[in-house]
C-alpha cells in the first residue's frame, strides 16, 4: 500500500471528516468504515430495501453536514447512527407494519442460507412472532435504545450521543425494554 492510499486507516474519524473539507473524496473512507454496520442495523429495523435508502440518505446528510462535525470527536459512529435513527423514525409506520407482519406470518424478510433458514424458522417461528409483537408495542424511544444496543452494537454512551439523551435515560429505557420483552416472551 502506498502512502497516498494509507490515510483512511491511519486517521480517526474526526480528522478524516475535517480533511474531507478540502478533499471531499476522503469522506468515502467514512462510508467504507460504517456503511455495512448502518445497513445491517437499518435492515433489521425496516427491511433490506428501506435500509439501502437509509444508508444512502445517512451518508448524504453526513456529507452535507460535515463542516459542522466537531473533529475532536474521534469516532463518528454515534453521529451516523443518530442520523440513521432520525431517518428511521420517519419510517416508523413502515417499521411497525413490518413487525406486525412478522408477528402474523413469522417470515423475516432478511435473506439467510437455505438450510439455516429452514432450521431456524421451524425452531423459532413462534418466538419471532412474539418478539416482533413485543417490539411493535414498545414505545419508540425504548425500541430505539434497545435496537441500537442489540442490532447496532452501540454502547450506552454512543446511544446517548446518537439519540441526544443522557446516558441515564439510555440505561432506564434499555432496562424497561428488556423487562417488557422478557414478560412478552414469558421469561422471568
Amino acid at each position: 500500500m502506498t502512502a497516498a492510499h494509507a490515510w483512511p486507516d491511519e486517521i480517526d474519524d474526526g480528522e478524516l471528516i475535517r480533511r474531507s473539507g478540502d478533499d471531499p473524496e476522503r469522506f468515502a473512507a467514512l462510508f467504507d468504515r460504517y456503511a455495512r454496520q448502518i445497513h445491517h442495523y437499518a435492515a433489521r429495523r425496516l427491511g433490506t430495501q428501506a435500509a439501502d435508502d437509509i444508508v444512502a440518505e445517512t451518508f448524504e446528510i453526513a456529507f452535507r453536514r460535515r463542516a459542522t462535525y466537531d473533529p475532536a470527536r474521534t469516532m463518528a459512529r454515534p453521529w451516523l447512527y443518530g442520523i440513521a435513527s432520525t431517518l428511521i423514525a420517519r419510517h416508523r409506520r413502515a417499521e411497525e407494519r413490518h413487525y406486525r407482519a412478522l408477528r402474523r406470518t413469522g417470515v423475516d424478510p432478511l435473506p439467510e442460507p437455505m438450510a439455516e433458514a429452514v432450521v431456524s424458522r421451524v425452531a423459532a417461528e413462534q418466538d419471532e412472532r412474539r418478539l416482533a409483537g413485543a417490539l411493535a408495542r414498545l414505545p419508540a424511544g425504548d425500541r430505539d435504545v434497545l435496537l441500537l444496543f442489540a442490532w447496532g452494537g452501540l454502547g450506552y454512551d454512543e446511544i446517548a450521543e446518537a439519540l441526544s439523551v443522557p446516558a441515564g435515560t439510555v440505561a432506564s429505557r434499555l432496562n424497561r425494554a428488556r423487562r417488557k420483552l422478557r414478560a412478552a416472551l414469558g421469561e422471568n
